[in-house]
């Protein structure tokens, strides 16, 4: 296991480099992110076994995110707590190569096309989802606004819901104070199909699930696209969610319910696999990852090299690498990781951090297998998901 400590700053994003093999890009602030200065971090693994900082920039606020510029190699996007995103050049020194500015809170995460790489998205605390253009700084593309599925009752389920959150800081709370019932339009994320450039989903507060197809034409009569929605976790925050690289029509979720969730988009759209509860429009998952987290997930992505292993952060100080058992990367088993009641599919689950781990990465070369996390110890290590 390599080690690198950020002093002074808690990591919560980051991201292998899809150019060099041994560089990672990662965003991090200060005083737990709550309130100062951020940091961007270029970190080198080096062929002796360390890790060195070959560049870095101080930003003015907190940074939750991180992605690379898909089309230039020394090109990094981060996400930043006063609204904005910033395109560095690792190249130079100290200051942004462009700056965009339209959320009106904190930015949560941002996301590279892999497709056709010319566009991004960003998410936000202000309910937004924003498709954006390097090239056009001036202002963003289009906006997305996931829709909320109202709940029928406003009782014992939301005082849940309430209780739920109060146990466990909310990453990105900062200085508001804020409760689950006034988090509810927070997107935490949203990712870009790597599949499909037109695709988008997102993961939010009110623990709906979006899918937008950015090719529809017809639109709503507010105007805005239209949706697919579900409730993923039971009307807990979807606090992260991933798109599967081999299998277009799959993804996973994860939330405050400490559970992951993998779903399956072409029942979302066949109309008779929807069911209807008592908090909204329901999706049947199918499959559940459970046992390897006691506190919400923070994270979740699908391994590059593989179509059916996971790994997972959470709030109780571990990463996870999951083995998805309904999948064999041939064919669907009919199995799922409720039904190994040994450990869930579980492989491997690292406890070396010592506070909240946030953010998290496969290691695209050398041996499948090798993955990054952050936290907000300080601490980013590298170790082997696998073994």
């Amino acid at each position: 296991m390599l080690r690198y400590h950020t002093q002074g700053f808690s990591g919560y994003g980051l991201q292998y480099s899809p150019y060099f093999d041994n560089k990672i890009a990662l965003a991090t602030g200060s005083n737990f992110g709550l309130i100062g200065n951020g940091k961007l971090f270029l970190l080198d693994i080096e062929n002796d076994g360390s890790i060195r900082e070959s560049n870095s920039f101080l930003t003015q606020d907190c940074l939750f995110d991180v992605a690379w510029n898909e089309s230039q190699a020394n090109q990094v996007l981060t996400a930043q707590g006063d609204g904005s995103l910033r395109l560095f050049d690792i190249t130079l020194n100290q200051y942004p190569i462009a700056i965009f500015k339209e959320h009106e809170r904190e930015v949560l995460s941002c996301n590279w096309n892999l497709v056709s790489k010319s566009k991004f998205v960003s998410s936000s605390w202000d309910g937004d989802i924003k498709i954006w253009s390097p090239a056009r700084s001036q202002g963003s593309l289009l906006t997305l606004r996931p829709k909320r599925l109202e709940m029928s009752s406003a009782g014992s389920r939301v005082d849940k819901i309430q209780s739920s959150s109060k146990q466990i800081p909310l990453s990105n709370q900062r200085e508001h104070n804020l409760d689950a019932s006034q988090n509810k339009d927070c997107v935490y994320q949203t990712q870009f199909s790597p599949h499909d450039d037109s695709i988008v989903i997102s993961s939010s507060g009110s623990s709906v699930v979006s899918l937008f197809d950015l090719r529809v034409n017809s639109q709503t009569s507010n105007g805005s696209i239209p949706q697919f929605n579900f409730m993923a976790h039971g009307g807990l925050e979807a606090l992260c969610c991933d798109f599967n690289k081999y299998r277009p029509h799959i993804i996973a979720t994860g939330g405050v319910d400490n559970r992951v969730k993998i779903w399956d988009l072409r029942m979302l759209r066949s109309g008779p696999m929807k069911v209807h509860g008592p908090y909204g429009s329901q999706l049947v998952c199918v499959n559940e990852l459970v046992g390897g987290h006691e506190l919400a997930i923070r994270q979740v992505k699908w391994s590059p090299h593989s179509s059916n292993h996971l790994l997972t952060t959470s709030y109780d100080m571990t990463a996870c690498v999951w083995n998805d058992l309904s999948f064999n990367g041939k064919k669907i088993t009919g199995k799922t990781n409720m039904t190994d009641t040994i450990n869930h599919g579980l492989i491997k689950r690292m406890d070396k951090h010592t506070e909240f781990v946030f953010g998290a990465d496969w290691s695209l070369w050398g041996q499948p297998g090798i993955v990054a996390t952050t936290s907000w110890d300080g601490n980013t290590l590298v170790w082997n998901g696998l073994r």
